[in-house]
């Protein structure tokens, strides 16, 4: 048995194609991501992955539409949007596949 801190990550990720991680892999990327209320990430897109966003508290903006807790947005390569935590909020991630460098800001 192996212990990890999820603070010794980089931002919340903590499997996949990328150092620090618990598991190396290149076919996904999985992260918890802890905001405050008013945190913001650019209107940013993937080329290549895929992912899946669960909101396990909170509630955030993405899309311009409100999503709460236990809610889960399926986004497909392309697919454009920004993020705002409304409130203290916590997401858990699934990127698929793990690639470094997919993320386009638009």
């Amino acid at each position: 048995m192996r212990v990890h801190q999820l603070t010794d990550m980089v931002g919340g990720w903590f499997v996949g194609h990328f150092n620090p991680t618990v598991m190396q892999t290149g076919d996904f990327e999985t992260a918890v991501k802890y905001y405050k209320r008013g945190d913001k990430e650019s209107r940013h897109h993937h080329k290549v992955a895929e992912e899946i966003t669960v909101v396990a508290a909170g509630r955030v903006r993405m899309f311009d539409r409100v999503f709460r807790q236990g809610e889960i947005i399926h986004l497909d390569p392309g697919d454009s949007t920004d993020f705002e935590a409304l409130e203290d909020a916590i997401t858990v991630v699934v990127k698929r596949p793990s690639v470094a460098g997919d993320k386009y800001l638009d």
